[in-house]
């Protein structure tokens, strides 16, 4: 059997409406669909329509709504009556009382469905599919009774999952948080051998480069690693769209190259304050104007102990207050970081117990991030398989 043997009607959206901000019905669109394949209400907008659009692009308790192009495949049940109306990259589709709607809801989620779906997805970078698609996709046949009952079963095993899920995402959280929270302790606390000073007094380095001339299309397949924001988090070097220049572009930027054990900060836009060090197999490198080398005198302060006292809240919340005070973005000067104070023991010995500890706490920390990460996508792939399993008539 065929998705369109058991329809009863379908139809495409309303045209997507100008900036409104106030009106009488809400508008759905694909992006109010989550990941789960249900509906967000609260997130879509309100808009003004005539009655007759209402009437014709009404969405009623049981209407399946599915995308047709920007996440083809996408799609929910309508849980209850909304009053509203829906975009038109989205198709509605109702079906008759044949056939129970979570069950539907069930099948559409699973492997088999949405396999044969992305098959009939047609167009390149905007892919899209068309109602004719989705209607030619086949659904098992099953009675009504029957489908009630796979759907109380499958109620009960996504609720037990759901549970399961709930409590790995907040595991996986509190583990993070258990780090987060030490290395604020270890900094907010110091202790009576600690001394403060500016940055600019513990470094012999403080400063950020430039964009070569011509942007992004300057830039080459290889050669010296040019650093910048995408590339900088917080105790970690991210590698995905490092890009590169070549002698002669490094030349113009020579004011900025990065030596080992370098630390790195974003100091504009939305990633400001993010800081980890520079791995050595990246260097030799230099940083744009977003990024800023903060380069350590080691017979003062370990860089590592440099870093991670910069990626504290204690210490990160104060840089974040600093680049807030710009006039038009976020963003930290120079001068600003030269100024910048900070407190660490005047002991080298006494900043490596410190990064000892810290790197301990870390290391279990991952540990922990791993197994619940681990947890999570096992519970994802139990959902899959119940799903199947289901389908199958081997619940």
């Amino acid at each position: 059997m065929i998705v369109k043997d058991i329809l009863t009607s379908h139809k495409q959206g309303f045209y997507k409406p100008g900036k409104q901000k106030d009106g009488n019905v809400h508008f759905v669109r694909i992006s109010d669909i989550n990941n789960s394949f249900y509906l967000d209400a609260d997130s879509t907008p309100m808009i003004s329509a005539d009655k007759s659009d209402i009437e014709r692009f009404a969405i009623k308790k049981d209407d399946f709504l599915f995308a047709r192009t920007g996440g083809a495949g996408r799609f929910c049940l309508i849980e209850e009556d909304l009053n509203g109306i829906f975009a038109s990259y989205l198709i509605r589709f109702r079906f008759n009382n044949q056939n129970d709607s979570n069950f539907l809801r069930y099948f559409f989620m699973s492997d088999s469905f949405q396999k044969e779906l992305k098959s009939k997805i047609h167009g390149g970078v905007n892919q899209n599919v068309h109602a004719e698609n989705i209607k030619d996709c086949t659904v098992p046949e099953i009675e009504l009774p029957q489908q009630k009952q796979i759907v109380t079963i499958l109620d009960k095993a996504f609720a037990a999952i759901d549970t399961a899920k709930a409590n790995a995402e907040q595991n996986l959280q509190n583990a993070k948080e258990l780090f987060e929270s030490y290395l604020q302790n270890v900094f907010e606390n110091k202790g009576d051998d600690w001394e403060e000073k500016t940055l600019g007094q513990v470094t012999s380095k403080i400063g950020s480069g430039a964009t070569p001339r011509g942007g992004k299309a300057s830039y080459k397949e290889e050669g010296i690693s040019l650093i910048r924001s995408m590339n900088v988090h917080d105790f970690y070097f991210k590698k995905k769209n490092l890009a590169f220049i070549d002698d002669e572009q490094a030349k113009a930027l020579s004011n900025v190259t990065l030596q080992e054990k370098d630390v790195l900060l974003n100091i504009t836009g939305a990633s400001i304050a993010r800081c980890c060090m520079i791995p050595k197999e990246y260097i030799p490198a230099r940083v744009n104007q977003h990024v800023s080398i903060i380069r350590a005198k080691k017979e003062i302060i370990n860089p590592v102990f440099l870093a991670s006292l910069l990626t504290s809240k204690y210490f990160k919340d104060q840089i974040l207050e600093i680049g807030e005070q710009g006039a038009t973005r976020q963003a930290i000067t120079k001068v600003q970081l030269e100024n910048f104070n900070i407190s660490y023991p005047k002991e080298i010995e006494e900043q490596e117990k410190v990064i000892k500890n810290i790197n301990s706490i870390k290391a279990e920390t991952k540990k922990l991030e791993a197994i619940y990460t681990q947890k999570l996508a096992d519970l994802d792939e139990l959902r899959k398989s119940v799903l199947q399993k289901a389908f199958k008539g081997e619940l």
